[in-house]
């Protein structure tokens, strides 16, 4: 090793050599702290990244799965409740290629490949069944796909056609989804779903499409459609003329100056009509058209005889003439049909009650206040509409409560912030102050030990070689002769200038300067020990 090298180890264990119990104790929870951190800081650098193999698996395929992992020695994790397989970026694609050799995961709700399994003597039901499994297992493994959707059924009900039946049953289905986690899905996506399931089926509607989630909720009734019930088109409604009308108000007098109650009387009845409508043509003559003619002149006064076989036979002085016409039309008209049905959800009526504080109210008035309200809400009286517009004075107490409770949950923010801010700053000083301290007491040391080589130096002055001499009797002759021609340095650092006193004999000088070494000894022997050894130091150096 080289002696650079040695000296600097030297170094470090004199210094820590002349640590404390508590400095000692200080450095070695730094060491150990910074290690620590070293070691976690590693590790989390040299962690893999986990990609997700295959998800929303069953327990069977995951089992699978796993212990395919475990044959081949590939390091996995499990998440979503063991329905996610995670293994590192570097082997998903190898990993899911063996999957797929191997067959998994092998679970699956059939599809169209279940028609590759009937055989010739399949019978018509066997036949319609299966079709139906195929179409049932493609719609579930397609609403699978949904973004948010981890596991879906479908129940599809279709009626047999018929040719003795006058009217025609609606097919229907019902649709079970698995959201992940408790998120839920949105309107588009189950507007989404209700499209793709009654467009897969010939002559299904999409309000035929029930949709549940696995929380027990209606997503799309059947009959309804993906909108939702009446209670919550009622809801929609109201929220939404409330907007309206409270975005209005706050721009006129002031955000919090008004409130606004909207009530909304929805039609809970399907109505339809079929209306039929009879015109004639243009040019055409009436509908029907009657005519008869009936004309009988001259008269008969014997109804005749019998004659042979029992048949009258007129008399001779019979003699008239009778005609008689009938004649019946029946031209054509245009015919007309309309069908209207309405659905539930219409708005048989609505009643608008407003609040407007009256120091904000400013100078306009309840006349003008309830013209606007009006406008914006769509008040219809014909159609039996209410509104109610007043100036009243509004209570404090919410609002100061509100602000205090504001106030109060700001205060908590910050407390939690400077509380996080605390911890941090705490963890920071306590990996950083055993360095500091130990960097501190190695700097104290250093200065220890410059201050100590000064005053050596001003006490027995820049040169050591009388020191040497001192130490060493076989140098006594070269110090003495630097002593006859050195003068001491505390001499030439006198303030008072005063005339040089005649050179000393060298062997006066040496005897000075061992007595000088003898007392310095006698008075701190520790301190004298540090001056020698950083003199013999630096002499190694040099």
């Amino acid at each position: 090793m080289p002696q650079a090298v040695t000296n600097v180890f030297q170094r470090i264990g004199r210094v820590i050599a002349g640590f404390t119990l508590a400095q000692r104790t200080i450095a070695i929870i730094g060491v150990a702290v910074l290690a620590l951190g070293i070691v976690a800081l590693s590790s989390w650098l040299t962690r893999p990244t986990y990609t997700p193999l295959f998800s929303g698996m069953s327990a069977s395929d995951a089992n699978a799965v796993v212990e395919q992992l475990r044959s081949s020695s590939v390091p996995y994790e499990l998440a979503d409740g063991g329905a996610t397989v995670l293994v590192p970026e570097k082997d998903v694609y190898d990993q899911r290629l063996a999957a797929a050799s191997a067959g998994l995961p092998g679970a699956s709700s059939g599809g169209y490949s279940l028609l590759d399994d009937m055989g010739v003597t399949t019978s018509e039901f066997q036949q319609s069944v299966t079709y139906k499994r195929a179409i049932e297992g493609e719609l579930a493994a397609t609403i699978s796909s949904i973004e948010g959707v981890t596991a879906a059924s479908v129940q599809l009900a279709i009626p047999e056609e018929s040719v003795f039946v006058s009217e025609t049953v609606d097919a229907t289905a019902s649709v079970f989804v698995e959201t992940s986690g408790s998120s839920s899905l949105t309107s588009k996506q189950v507007e989404a779903i209700v499209h793709l399931t009654s467009a897969a089926v010939s002559g299904m509607k999409p309000e035929n499409v029930a949709v549940v989630d696995q929380s027990g909720q209606t997503l799309s009734a059947a009959g309804v459609g993906a909108i939702g019930g009446v209670d919550q088109q009622a809801g929609d409604y109201e929220a939404r003329v409330t907007a309206s009308v409270q975005q209005m108000l706050d721009t006129v007098v002031g955000p919090g100056n008004a409130t606004v109650t909207v009530v909304a009387e929805i039609d809970r009845s399907v109505n339809e009509r079929v209306e039929e409508t009879y015109t004639p043509a243009e040019g055409a003559p009436p509908l029907t058209e009657q005519s008869r003619t009936d004309t009988q002149n001259g008269s008969s006064s014997n109804a005749g005889v019998l004659g042979p076989d029992n048949i009258a036979v007129p008399s001779a002085g019979a003699d008239g003439t009778s005609e008689s016409t009938e004649t019946s039309k029946t031209n054509a008209v245009n015919k007309s049909t309309q069908s209207t049905s309405t659905p539930a959800g219409n708005v048989l009526r609505q009643s608008v009650s407003v609040a407007v504080d009256a120091g904000a109210g400013g100078d306009l008035s309840t006349a003008q206040l309830t013209e606007l309200v009006e406008t914006a809400a769509g008040i219809d009286t014909a159609r039996g509409d209410s509104i109610a517009v007043e100036l009243v004075s509004f209570s404090q107490t919410d609002a100061e409560a509100a602000q205090a409770a504001l106030q109060a949950a700001k205060d908590a923010e910050a407390a939690e912030r400077q509380a996080v801010l605390l911890n941090t700053a705490i963890i920071a000083a306590a990996i950083a102050l055993p360095l500091l301290l130990a960097v501190i007491a190695a700097l104290v040391r250093m200065r220890r030990r410059a201050n100590s080589a000064t005053e050596f130096d001003q006490l027995f002055g820049d040169r050591p070689a009388p020191l040497s001499a001192a130490l060493d009797p076989g140098a006594a002759t070269v110090a003495i002769d630097q002593a006859a021609t050195t003068p001491l340095a505390f001499l030439e650092t006198t303030p008072d200038p005063e005339p040089e006193p005649d050179p000393e004999p060298a062997q006066v000088s040496l005897e000075r300067r061992r007595a000088e070494i003898d007392s310095l000894t006698r008075q701190d022997p520790k301190r004298t020990a540090e001056l020698l050894r950083t003199l013999i130091d630096d002499r190694q150096h040099v």
